[in-house]
């Protein structure tokens, strides 16, 4: 008898075996996903770094409220609902809460120092996302993913460039080192919280509208800047009215970003989705020599080696298991 090779039912069903070639037809399209998001977010990253005089945080509140603009009408049109289903709401809520305090952290990386270096160290993120999900879902965590790790960390030392191990003169910046420091934390801060939140998205999976993810993000995001900005009293009103466009296209290419990249997630495994993100390197590194006149330097360059040749690796690796 003819017994379906999706489940192993008999018989077959129209709507499994449709699916089946559905499936056959676009094997890479949470990968491709991924590669528009890096894109549109290397892009948002550039105008965060053109905008002048606005803190990081304010940066962050407005992004949100674009998006929160255009999120609310889709969620209506899709009947989702604002809340989300009641298992998965504790999960929405990390989602928003881990998230928003990335995408702080990132602008402010981007601000402290070069674009290219913040780049590649938020970018070390797969090495979290492999820990992450082997704790939380139970994904294996193989020696190879070790050497990958330490690849990683590598690329990180090179571009952080500790003076204990480089002297002065190799720890020297453009900017003050002391600023370049703090970007840098910012920016393996941000690796750390991007991590965690892209494990949690995977957790939920299809359960959750995507639109849905991104409406926690940007409510919970708005909330956490207005706090921080009152605390901080840093709140001020872009002069420019160049600074203003900015803002707002910081907050379209971020939704955008976010769309793509959460609906990756949902059809694809959280490694291979970090790892194929990694690309947002080549667009940074290519913006800031297009954009700034700034070529990266030997470290930077090196990290940046160490870093993506972890990532292909990784993704070369998986893409062997998964075709076996």
């Amino acid at each position: 008898p003819c017994r379906c090779w999706v489940c192993g039912n008999s018989p077959c069903g129209s709507g499994a075996s449709q699916e089946a070639k559905k499936k056959a037809r676009c094997p890479g399209l949470g990968l491709f996903y991924t590669l528009l998001s890096a894109f549109l977010f290397s892009v948002g990253s550039l105008f965060v770094k053109k905008v002048q005089d606005v803190h990081a945080v304010e940066i962050s509140a407005f992004r949100c409220v674009f998006q929160m603009l255009v999120v609310i009408p889709c969620l209506i049109y899709r009947k989702s609902g604002f809340i989300g289903p009641k298992g998965q709401r504790i999960f929405l809520l990390l989602r928003g809460v881990l998230g928003s305090t990335a995408m702080i952290l990132l602008y402010y990386a981007f601000q402290a120092t070069s674009l290219a270096d913040a780049t590649v160290i938020t970018f070390s993120s797969p090495v979290f996302t492999s820990i992450f999900a082997w704790i939380f879902l139970k994904e294996k965590y193989s020696p190879w993913d070790a050497l990958f790790t330490a690849f990683t960390i590598t690329g990180v030392i090179l571009i952080v460039r500790p003076p204990f191990l480089f002297g002065a003169s190799a720890a020297g910046t453009d900017e003050s080192y002391s600023v370049h420091l703090k970007g840098t934390f910012a920016a393996v801060a941000h690796a750390v919280f991007a991590a965690v939140t892209m494990v949690i998205i995977r957790k939920m999976g299809k359960s959750v509208d995507y639109f849905l993810s991104i409406w926690y993000y940007v409510v919970l995001g708005l909330l956490e800047s207005v706090i921080v900005l009152f605390i901080i009293g840093e709140w001020s009103l872009p002069y420019c009215g160049l600074d203003r466009l900015f803002l707002i296209l910081i907050g379209l290419f971020g939704l955008g970003g976010q769309v793509f990249l959460t609906k990756a997630l949902q059809i694809e495994k959280a490694g291979p989705v970090a790892i194929m993100k990694t690309m947002d390197v080549v667009f940074a590194f290519i913006f800031q020599i297009i954009f700034f006149n700034d070529m990266p330097t030997w470290w930077t360059v090196g990290g940046a080696l160490c870093v993506v040749a972890s990532s292909t690796g990784a993704a070369i690796r998986k893409w062997c298991q998964s075709s076996k």
